[in-house]
């Protein structure tokens, strides 16, 4: 009895799992398809429908575990010590240079195996 119940309710949320999918494809066609409506409509009825499909994975298993890790993860964003704007300042320049040393050097390198090229097939000269 219990696995008849099981497997109805992992049915019910399968069809409410493609019934979400299906709403979501409605809205992004319509969107699409009444491009005469102005965009403001457009955009307002793809959002509700969205939302009415974000409302329908949340009403199954995964929805509810996805909702969750999603909660989880903002609390964890939160514990983050962010960098000050001197640290992000002084690490995005020592890259730029990095950058540059790299450039420099592989433009180097480039330009000798071009003219050692050029030497050993004799062309150019």
């Amino acid at each position: 009895m219990v696995a008849k119940t099981e497997a109805s309710a992992s049915a019910l949320d399968n069809i409410k799992l493609a019934l979400a999918l299906l709403v979501l494809l409605v809205g992004v066609v319509g969107f699409y398809w009444f491009d005469h409506v102005a965009l403001v409509w457009r955009v307002l009825a793809l959002l509700g429908l969205v939302g009415l499909a974000a409302g329908l994975v949340a009403l199954t298993p995964v929805g509810r575990g996805l909702f969750g890790f999603s909660r989880e993860a903002r609390t964890e964003l939160r514990k983050v010590v962010w960098p000050t704007r001197q640290e992000t300042l002084q690490v995005t320049l020592s890259v730029l240079v990095l950058v540059l040393i790299v450039g420099i050097f592989l433009w180097l390198v480039d330009a000798l195996l071009f003219w050692a090229v050029r030497l050993i097939t004799g062309q150019g000269g």
